[in-house]
């Protein structure tokens, strides 16, 4: 491994030989799963029930579930933030991020030649 990283073998995202094979199968077989709910979702002569059933069951393969955000109140007290502590812990941010940064460029000086 050099410095860390990763150097060979497949990129990320590249599909290995088995998911390539299964991929090409169905291609070839014609219409997947999700093709054809998409076609009943679109057919205008369909019964809304069964097009509403159809955009239920193929959803969850073309838009991704959003996710629950915490916002901080786990002991059911009240959530405060006033402007003065949101810009304190915004400064404390900035003075630890300086600080980081500080510390990189005296650990790796620059090298002019």
């Amino acid at each position: 491994m050099a410095r860390g990283r990763k150097t060979g073998g497949r990129k990320a995202g590249t599909p290995n030989k088995a998911t390539s094979a299964t991929a090409a199968a169905i291609a070839a077989s014609g219409l997947t799963p999700l093709d054809y709910m998409l076609s009943v979702l679109r057919d205008e002569a369909r019964e809304p029930a069964i097009r509403l059933e159809a955009a239920k069951a193929a959803a969850p393969y073309v838009h991704p579930r959003l996710a629950s955000v915490d916002l901080g109140n786990r002991d059911n007290k009240p959530f405060e933030l006033s402007v003065e502590e949101r810009e304190r812990q915004f400064e404390e941010h900035r003075r630890k991020a300086l600080e980081a940064i500080d510390a990189a460029f005296r650990e790796y000086p620059r090298e002019d030649k």
